[in-house]
């Protein structure tokens, strides 16, 4: 069987196989290896990966959305299978928009399970047909966030294995104007 009709699901009437559509949303403030590790595994279970970039006016981000977008597509340049975009309100409404079924959400410890298996059971109360599928980022990302990146960045420290080379230089960039 070919890769591609590996990747798709008989919908059980007979019909074309559908396309499996899954969401991966964040701030992505920058963007992380680990969030790259998550995006490109998740390729692995699905057809069309959308990378979702959430708007919050109560957040002060460091990039502006379309800058966020603009990094995280140099992170996959030639992966015809993810598609990035920005939302705003609800995830469960943008999922449905796109076609997606899955949410797939990164965890790094187990400090992160409470709240994110919180908002799995909201957005399943809202949206019945949603999933959430949690992955455990590598063993060589799992400490990496964005919040410590923008700081060793902030300080000049190294970001390599941290962070695309774009994002890398992104970040210096930002910080000698600041």
């Amino acid at each position: 069987m070919s890769a591609q009709g590996r990747d798709r699901v008989p919908d059980g009437g007979g019909h074309a196989p559908k396309t499996r559509v899954a969401v991966y949303a964040g701030s992505f403030d920058p963007i992380t290896r680990g969030h790259e590790d998550v995006m490109h595994r998740s390729l692995e279970f699905v057809d069309r990966l959308v990378v979702a970039v959430a708007i919050n006016s109560a957040k002060q981000p460091l990039f502006s959305v379309d800058e966020r977008m603009a990094l995280i597509r140099a992170t996959a340049p030639d992966e015809a299978r993810i598609d990035v975009r920005s939302f705003t309100g609800l995830l469960v409404d943008f999922a449905a928009d796109v076609g997606a079924r899955l949410i797939i959400r990164g965890l790094r410890a187990v400090s992160d399970f409470e709240y994110e298996f919180q908002m799995a059971l909201m957005n399943r109360h809202l949206s019945g047909s949603l999933e959430t599928v949690f992955m455990s980022p590598s063993l060589d990302t799992t400490y990496i966030s964005s919040s410590i990146v923008r700081e060793v960045a902030r300080f000049g420290g190294d970001l390599s294995g941290l962070v695309h080379p774009e994002v890398a230089e992104a970040l210096r960039a930002k910080f000698r104007t600041s």
